[in-house]
């Protein structure tokens, strides 16, 4: 099969699918709520922390999220109480727990006012290729303060092998362009070029049989393999194939049987 059919192919399918008619079932929906740009990048990072797992439990947690912090993120980061903090102890989303939560809202207003906020957090440390490196001093930023060792584990870091899919989807909200008013392109720190695909088992399994990938996990390496072959097909804008990787997944169950639609 021509590397030019596989490109033309995943063109059509990523422009069908980046298309507002899917919001309302997507995670992105909950910071599509909100206009102030802290308000959308606190809110995208918390329901992108929380989503793995059912998509209408993800978006019931994303909902109940925004009401603990009386729909107002930002303005909630800054200025908690201990006894705002407090109504967090309930919230619960598969091993993201209350006190993660509180956590998760401490760290983060210690990235306002201690590191400019979570933009420049994410571009301090600038790779002009990848984002692994800014992933990773995120991350190490994120966890300065006092913490449960267990905590981490909902932060990825690509440098100890995790494709860090979350994380990676949240940068692909953030930062491409809101041309077909699904992703916001509010930060023009990092550019779209240095993105990476967020891969999971729907990509990666329609990546695979499409010959973009060869490794059977879904890991770094991974989507290291897969970085370079998106890039040969849009090296400006890789990661809007995630649209087309993730439809072909979960919408159309796509596999080796289904390559002569490509032809």
């Amino acid at each position: 099969m021509l590397i030019n059919e596989i490109k033309s192919f995943l063109d059509q399918k990523a422009s069908a699918y980046e298309n507002i008619n899917f919001l309302d079932k997507d995670p992105i929906s909950i910071p599509h709520r909100f206009n102030k740009k802290e308000d959308i990048e606190i809110s995208g990072f918390l329901v992108a922390t929380i989503s793995w797992g059912n998509r209408i439990s993800i978006l019931n947690s994303g909902h109940r999220m925004m009401q603990l912090m009386g729909n107002d993120p930002y303005n909630f980061i800054i200025s908690h109480s201990n006894k705002d903090l407090e109504q967090l102890s309930s919230f619960v989303h598969r091993t993201f727990k209350g006190s993660d939560f509180i956590y998760f809202v401490r760290a983060l207003k210690h990235i306002y006012l201690n590191h400019g906020g979570l933009e420049f957090t994410f571009s301090q440390k600038l790779d002009l290729e990848r984002m692994d490196k800014n992933i990773n001093n995120f991350k190490t930023l994120f966890f300065e303060l006092p913490h449960e060792k267990r905590i981490e584990k909902h932060v990825s870091d690509p440098l100890k092998g995790s494709a860090a899919k979350r994380l990676n989807m949240y940068l692909r909200w953030m930062v491409r362009p809101a041309k077909n008013k699904v992703d916001f392109g509010i930060w023009n720190r990092i550019k779209p070029s240095q993105l990476s695909c967020p891969l999971d088992i729907h990509s990666g399994n329609a990546a695979r049989s499409l010959g973009l990938i060869k490794r059977k996990q879904n890991d770094q390496k991974a989507l290291v393999e897969l970085d370079e072959r998106l890039r040969e097909f849009d090296p400006n804008d890789p990661v809007k194939y995630d649209f087309a990787l993730f439809g072909l997944g979960v919408n159309e169950k796509f596999n080796n049987n289904d390559l002569n639609k490509i032809v």
